[in-house]
């Protein structure tokens, strides 16, 4: 598989990637919706789910969420920061070129 570049919102780690998430909780679907630019110039991936942001309910829904589009096991997904924020960092366990390549190919479409 050719090396695709990261997209804004993602990063190589050493185990695998990190996503830029921004998470809207209470929503009518739990969907993942492409790539959003915020206020302050950075691109995140926009996330909704429908969990309440109460007792990590809404980031245990954003980690099951990431690892069903991505077709993961649930256990190699972590929100690793952000857990009381809208914005968050989500790390996924992984091969990192093949991880990346993947979200960019599913957030063209």
């Amino acid at each position: 598989m050719t090396a695709s570049p990261a997209p804004a919102f993602g990063k190589p780690t050493r185990d695998g990637m990190a996503l830029f998430v921004r998470l809207t909780p209470k929503s009518s679907k739990d969907a993942i919706e492409g790539a959003e630019v915020t206020g302050d110039g950075k691109m995140h991936l926009k996330a909704r789910v429908r969990a309440v942001p109460e007792d990590g309910k809404a980031n245990a829904a954003l980690e099951k969420l990431v690892a069903d589009w991505l077709k993961v096991p649930r256990k190699s997904v972590s929100v690793a920061a952000g857990t009381t924020s809208r914005l968050k960092t989500v790390e996924v366990k992984g091969e990192s070129a093949e991880l990346l390549a993947q979200v960019a190919q599913l957030t063209s479409k």
